[in-house]
């Protein structure tokens, strides 16, 4: 966090133009994103670097802000309300929330949603890729402002309704439609299941090989479902380098790693005071309990199954008391 200060910012700076949502600026320049907003009277402001940013805005762009809080760092980040969304600034950083230094605005989702659309168009540059690990997408998230890359933040989010190959259903991944197989993945086994439904149950019955379909995701740390029944959701995903945020449960999530290794850090929800270091290894089960938040570090690309409970009064319930917010107890 920077230092107090009646701040200023141009209209535009190395070709980036810079943008307001409601008491909220956003600017960015070669290297850094900066972040200003009212408190005591003045303008307080905040510094990422541009690549982090980009990575964490696309997130909550894609995933419609998600479950509970998405922390850019431990300063920024919005917080889902479904309907609305609240950006925040030390909200949920403790010393600057004791100190009167934080700063909560609501807005209607659209409305938000709509400005990080801009953002994300004016500010990746051509060659620039925010679902790449950095092996892949290298430093083109720097310097000033060269082009865009509309199809990268564009992506077409696959909507699985029961399961993805299943007739009227997504469709499965592979090169005729542009999915290649990631070149961490070589190595995994590319055969489907074969399936003999009895007649009459042809459209019902189903399955394809998940490492595969795995195997050929285009993106890091982006859930896809994979599977649908009623509110439970299988999330898989591949996450390599960093997760771009620091997710802040309003809900229990499982995470089963498939393949690999990651490192959680996990802290409490609230204060952002650590709770825990835990290294998942294939095989390893989680429960990420509500009031905790967390982020991920895989040095290899690396295969994660999240379990998703999507009942919609869950973070009620979770606020009220009703529910612990672990799963077990042991």
């Amino acid at each position: 966090m920077n230092a107090p200060a009646e701040i200023r910012l141009p209209e535009k700076i190395a070709g980036y133009k810079t943008f307001t949502l409601g008491q909220f600026t956003f600017a960015r320049d070669e290297y850094f994103v900066t972040i200003t907003w009212p408190a005591k009277g003045q303008r307080m402001s905040h510094t990422i670097s541009a690549d982090a940013f980009l990575r964490a805005i696309m997130r909550d762009v894609a995933w419609g802000f998600f479950y509970g809080l998405v922390n850019f760092d431990a300063v920024f980040g919005t917080r889902n309300l479904y309907g609305k969304v609240e950006l925040f600034a030390g909200r949920y950083n403790e010393a600057m929330h004791k100190n009167g230094l934080s700063y909560v605005e609501t807005f209607d989702s659209p409305v938000a949603m709509a400005k990080f659309k801009e953002i994300l168009a004016d500010w990746v540059n051509a060659g620039f890729d925010p679902f790449a690990a950095p092996a892949e997408t290298g430093n083109t998230a720097f310097g000033e402002k060269n082009g865009n890359n509309l199809d990268a933040i564009n992506r077409f989010r696959v909507a699985t309704k029961r399961m993805p190959g299943l007739e009227g259903d997504s469709p499965l991944r592979d090169d005729a439609n542009g999915f290649p197989v990631n070149r961490a993945f070589a190595d995994v086994p590319q055969d489907e299941p074969e399936i003999r439904a009895e007649p009459g149950f042809e459209k019902e019955l189903h399955a394809f090989n998940l490492f595969k379909y795995l195997s050929r995701s285009d993106v890091t740390w982006n859930p896809s479902v994979t599977s649908v029944c009623r509110n439970s959701l299988f999330c898989p995903t591949t996450e390599e380098y960093i997760l771009p945020i620091i997710h802040g449960n309003d809900r229990v999530e499982w995470f089963v790693q498939l393949s690999d290794e990651i490192t959680w850090e996990i802290s409490d929800r609230e204060t952002g005071r650590p709770r825990a270091r835990l290294v998942m290894k294939p095989g390893d089960v989680a429960a990420m309990p509500a009031d905790i938040r967390h982020q991920g570090f895989s040095k290899k690309r690396s295969m994660l199954l999240v379990w998703e409970n999507a009942t919609p009064d869950l973070p009620k319930r979770y606020e009220r008391g009703e529910l612990k917010p672990y799963p077990v107890d042991f």
